[in-house]
């Protein structure tokens, strides 16, 4: 496995209902996604906010659940098939050098792992590529991880490839930007 990925077995961490002490998605995500769009999680993990993004888009919306690590999608199966949103998600395994997504989506949330990518630029084009006209693209890093200069090299780099800065959202433990294609 990739030193750089959150190895699997993390995954009960990243999803465990505690965390919504702290990262509470239905308040993060709130006025970022509705109903009917096509929105997009990249490195979904196991899920933590692709299901409740599926139910922030309603019957009529799509969440594409991107990870590069199957056992991850595996969890959000699981869990969008015991909560009855399956038809909501649709599950992508991504490779390491690009997110392979065809369609063009209303949002992407690219939480906490950016930094485990090693071609950002790429990575970021791919992502701008993917933008309908007017979407958004939410940005979150964990201060933990990735010091504030790091953050701030990044978002320069989003700048760069064409990305324009919204707002800067503050979520607890992280550094965050909105970026519009405009």
């Amino acid at each position: 496995m990739d030193p750089r990925l959150c190895p699997t077995w993390f995954a009960a961490v990243l999803g465990h209902r505690l965390r919504r002490l702290f990262h509470n998605p239905e308040k993060i995500l709130g006025g970022m996604i509705a109903p009917g769009q096509f929105v997009a999680d990249l490195g979904c993990g196991p899920g933590f906010f692709s299901i409740p993004m599926a139910r922030l888009v309603g019957d009529n919306g799509c969440v594409v659940a991107a990870d590069v690590q199957q056992p991850m999608l595996d969890v959000v199966h699981r869990q969008a098939v015991r909560l009855g949103l399956q038809p909501r998600i649709r599950l992508h395994l991504s490779s390491m050098e690009k997110i392979g997504i065809g369609e063009k989506v209303d949002f992407v949330l690219a939480f906490w792992m950016v930094h485990e990518v090693e071609n950002k630029e790429a990575f970021l084009r791919e992502v701008l590529a993917l933008l309908k006209p007017q979407a958004s693209f939410l940005f979150v890093e964990p201060t933990v991880h990735v010091n504030a200069l790091e953050f701030q090299d990044t978002v320069s780099l989003a700048r760069r490839v064409g990305f324009l800065q919204h707002s800067r959202p503050r979520i607890a433990l992280s550094r965050a930007v909105l970026f519009k294609n405009e």
